[in-house]
């Protein structure tokens, strides 16, 4: 980022945070910033959702890399009491993403915990269509981030009509048009309720969906059109 802050002649950011955050490093730095855009990345159309055989339990869906970050830790300790008190009852959590770097605890929970193992499962080289199916059935998609730049799942499930329970982090807020229900991302409490509460047609479940028909996702015709107005100013 040093690097791109000496020779940059411009800079396009996917989201304000991402610019804000950069614009805060060069600062503190003593760079100037260069010239920057803000333009949302878009989302691709995807093949048909592949069939599957339905799920005998509710279940939730996580989507991405499993790093520390992301947050899966918090998740699955959730899981772990939702087993505990429910049972065979509980709900299932599919994590779809490949293992990434500092999640040591959270690999030995999904390698070593038999107790999640009927509850929890790991679909590490999911494709496209598969995913697509999975979370179109999910009771909702979860985002317990730390931090992001950005949060194409969140969109993805946005305009498929699947609510999202998403940490409450600028960036989420900015480009879900504020239809998620968001949470602290340290509230172990407030996630497992937030389950337990979107395994039935709850009001906050039953509000997302009322408000998600008119949710317009970012194309990537629209980010081409706001990046080569701004290369053009250049």
């Amino acid at each position: 980022m040093l690097h791109v802050l000496h020779a940059a002649r411009g800079i396009i950011a996917n989201s304000d945070p991402t610019r804000d955050a950069l614009a805060a490093f060069a600062s503190d730095e003593g760079l100037a910033l260069p010239e920057t855009l803000v333009a949302w990345l878009g989302t691709d159309e995807h093949d048909r959702p592949a069939r599957l055989a339905p799920r005998r339990r509710p279940y939730f869906v996580m989507i991405g890399t499993i790093e520390a970050r992301k947050n899966h830790l918090l998740m699955l300790r959730a899981w772990q009491a939702l087993v505990a008190e429910l049972g065979d009852a509980a709900p299932e959590l599919l994590i779809v993403g490949q293992r990434g770097w500092e999640a040591d605890h959270v690999f030995d929970l999904l390698d070593g915990d038999a107790e999640l193992a009927d509850h929890v499962h790991e679909l590490g080289r999911c494709d496209d269509a598969t995913m697509m199916a999975l979370l179109h059935g999910a009771r909702a998609l979860l985002m317990p981030s730390f931090i992001e730049g950005f949060g194409i799942p969140v969109i993805e499930a946005l305009q498929r009509g699947v609510p999202v329970i998403a940490s409450d982090l600028p960036v989420f807020r900015e480009i879900s048009a504020q239809i998620p229900l968001f949470l602290d991302p340290a509230d172990q409490s407030a996630w497992q309720a937030a389950v337990l509460d979107f395994c039935g047609d709850s009001s906050e479940r039953s509000r997302q969906l009322a408000l998600m028909p008119a949710y317009v996702a970012p194309s990537w015709k629209q980010h081409f059109d706001k990046v080569e107005a701004w290369l053009s100013r250049l």
